[in-house]
């Protein structure tokens, strides 16, 4: 009885190692489970605040070339009126 005993404690000692370790490699792959979600979620916000930053960029390079175009129009027009006065001071002569 006794080595039986002995026998059955052994068995149960090497089972309770057995799953300390599985529990420790659980915890183990649920901790990098756990990093890599949380570095996932970061890169996602990372791609949200460049997302928008280049939205920004791209709504101020919108209105720079508004202001171009429209300065292009005014250059054009007063071009017109300068080579218009230049035909006409030319035929007054």
């Amino acid at each position: 009885f006794f080595t039986e005993t002995a026998e059955f404690q052994n068995i149960v000692g090497s089972l309770i190692e057995l799953v300390d370790q599985l529990a420790k490699a659980v915890e183990s792959e649920k901790m990098k489970a756990i990093g890599a979600r949380n570095l996932l979620k970061s890169i996602a916000k990372q791609r949200e605040a460049q997302e928008q930053q280049l939205q920004a960029l791209i709504a101020e390079k919108k209105m720079q070339l508004e202001r171009y175009r429209i300065e292009y129009e005014t250059l054009c027009k007063i071009e017109a009126d300068q080579n218009e006065f230049i035909d006409q001071f030319i035929f007054q002569k």
